[in-house]
């Protein structure tokens, strides 16, 4: 497999960027709910699914760091640092903002040949060597997708009024699939 056989552009910073349409249309929600009344900020901010999980704000906070990462390592740069300072839901949506900012530094020239770079990753202190595809679809999506989940599911297990379509509102924007009304009706 070589890199005409995947865009690693698209599979990682397009694919990057859906992940956070979907976080910070869920944080808007959340966000929307708070205000209402219908929940405390700070239980959503600290709510986790099991008690060795991370929180929600870490689960922001760790598909952050999974993606500027996976950007940077592929394009042969060092990876920046964001601090894990966010205290409400606001301040994680603009982490998501920053994290999008430091996308915008990778262009599809970065990536080119991005596929066969050799990456090194510390997993619990043992290094582990990728080829770039492999560290991207093996690793870096696979990670990143996995805390964008776990936020969804504990907004979800949280109570807040969600569902698979909010999960996949990045797919049904951008293909802008016409609704199927309850009487089978196509709708706007």
């Amino acid at each position: 497999m070589n890199d005409a056989s995947i865009d690693m552009y698209d599979v990682s910073i397009s694919t990057f960027r859906g992940g956070f349409r979907t976080l910070a249309a869920l944080l808007a929600k959340a966000e929307a709910d708070v205000a209402a009344g219908r929940f405390e900020e700070t239980a959503l901010l600290e709510a986790r699914l099991a008690d060795d999980m991370d929180p929600l704000r870490r689960q922001i906070q760790h598909a952050s760091d999974a993606a500027k990462a996976c950007a940077m390592r592929l394009a042969g740069r060092s990876v920046p640092r964001i601090e894990d300072n966010e205290r409400t839901l606001s301040e994680l949506r603009e982490r998501i903002a920053r994290t999008e900012a430091l996308l915008d530094l990778v262009s599809r020239a970065d990536l080119i040949g991005s596929g066969d770079r050799v990456i090194k990753v510390n997993l619990r202190r043992r290094w582990v060597s990728f080829d770039g595809r492999a560290y991207l679809l093996e690793f870096a999506l696979p990670n990143f997708f996995f805390h964008v989940t776990t936020a969804y599911a504990i907004l979800r297990h949280m109570g807040l009024d969600i569902g698979k379509l909010d999960y996949l509102v990045d797919v049904a924007r951008r293909r802008q699939a016409p609704r199927i009304t309850e009487a089978g009706n196509v709708g706007a």
